[in-house]
């Protein structure tokens, strides 16, 4: 709230809960990553800059334990999936041809 100038954080209580349990589970003092959009404090993409008087809508909360970290997805974004283990760059080349190989 205090960071993002926000007049409110909406988390229904679903997220509450998680959230609640995740602390219980020892996961209180983890760092926080929000997944939000680039171009503003808000979440708004078209209020630019720092603006007040805003709200943060929290639509998602996700338990990264592993990496140490929790994912607080705000607003209409969309996060990256996960690359595969294998990069699809290991299978391009250029047969003897010139021709690039392998794209799709």
């Amino acid at each position: 709230k205090r960071i993002y100038r926000a007049d409110e954080v909406l988390a229904d209580k679903k997220i509450r809960d998680q959230l609640a349990q995740w602390e219980e589970q020892g996961f209180r003092d983890l760092p926080i990553c929000m997944a939000k959009t680039q171009y503003s404090f808000s979440t708004d993409a078209n209020l630019r800059g720092a603006p007040t008087g805003h709200s943060v809508p929290i639509r998602e909360v996700r338990l990264s334990a592993g990496a140490g970290f929790v994912v607080v997805v705000c607003g209409e974004i969309m996060t990256m999936p996960g690359l595969p283990r294998v990069p699809s760059s290991e299978s391009i080349r250029l047969n003897d041809e010139g021709l690039i190989e392998g794209l799709f």
